[in-house]
């Protein structure tokens, strides 16, 4: 898979705009035909993999403003658990678990990369365009604009990942049914460490669904995470947007490891999607240093909201 000439061009120019900002507060964004790289004041920040992944592109490494990693890639008990994915059912096929028959989600191109300057603060930003596959005739099923914006926001001591999936149907076809497992949706696992401190916690007292064993589905703003990476602790959180087209159930699990995905709810209510009427999904996840409580995690959330989505 080559990266254009065009789009190192563009990474070039957007890099280039940036070296107003300081040097404690720049990000840097740089590619491969493999990955996207993402440093914050000189230290690993983000990897994103599209090139030589089977199924899905994914975030695979996310680390706290002191450089600790909290994501775990395709571990022997779940192989398909890639770090921070996300993947729905398409017309009743699977593109979660990586299964036969199961769905492709296929790097196309890249729209632009580099770093931008949103909300008067510098981020660097892709958008890829993805092709979700159906592998019985190798039709394009579903079409996601992917937009992610990942920056260092200093003032609130975190780490941040903007993510924008823009879905619509493709050319010539009618409609496309959105549904999948109760716990599909942008998702993530934790390194491994991580399970064995398990702390949840949610914005409000929200009662949430016991699906089964201690799964739950849980409607609220956020929910955030604490717990230790390698001796570590950390906390990390999810907020949905009022402006997507359903409220999050946050499916959360402690046992046999810990798990946290944003869902839409598809699993009990399949969604349909037309042509020419796209969904656009805007979601957020902060990652601190130490055991963040709920007063600054309900700050953050103040803060995303006032923040415009990573697209614009």
């Amino acid at each position: 898979m080559r990266v254009h000439i065009a789009l190192l061009v563009l990474v070039g120019a957007f890099i280039a705009a940036g070296t107003a900002w300081t040097q404690e507060s720049a990000v840097k964004l740089s590619m491969d035909d493999r990955a996207v790289s993402v440093l914050a004041q000189g230290q690993p920040m983000f990897t994103y993999c599209f090139g030589q992944v089977p199924f899905k592109p994914y975030v695979q490494s996310f680390s706290t403003p002191g450089g600790v990693n909290v994501l775990r890639d395709s571990p022997e008990d779940h192989k398909h658990h890639h770090a921070l994915m996300f993947a729905l059912a398409v017309d009743d096929v699977n593109y979660w678990e990586e299964i036969k028959d199961c769905g492709i989600q296929r790097h196309r191109q890249f729209a632009d990369a580099g770093t931008v300057e949103i909300d008067k603060m510098p981020w660097a930003r892709f958008t890829e365009v993805l092709d979700w596959v159906n592998p019985k005739d190798n039709a394009v099923a579903l079409v996601e604009h992917r937009t992610i914006a990942v920056g260092r926001v200093d003032a609130l001591k975190a780490s941040v990942i903007r993510w924008q999936s823009k879905l619509e149907v493709p050319e010539g076809k009618a409609a496309a049914k959105l549904g999948g497992g109760h716990y599909y949706g942008l998702g993530m696992r934790f390194v491994k460490s991580m399970d064995e401190k398990r702390d949840f916690m949610l914005a409000g007292d929200e009662k949430g669904e016991l699906v089964r064993g201690d799964e739950y589905l849980t409607p609220s703003a956020w929910c955030a995470y604490s717990a230790e990476a390698d001796g570590k602790p950390v906390t990390v959180a999810m907020f949905d947007h009022p402006g997507n087209p359903r409220p999050v159930k946050w499916f959360t699990m402690h046992t046999p490891f810990a798990y946290l995905s944003a869902t839409i709810n598809l699993w009990k209510e399949p969604m349909e999607l037309k042509a020419g009427q796209p969904i656009v999904l805007n979601y957020c996840a902060a990652l601190w240093d130490g055991k963040v409580d709920k007063e600054a995690v309900a700050a953050f959330n103040k803060q995303w909201l006032m923040w415009t989505a990573p697209g614009n």
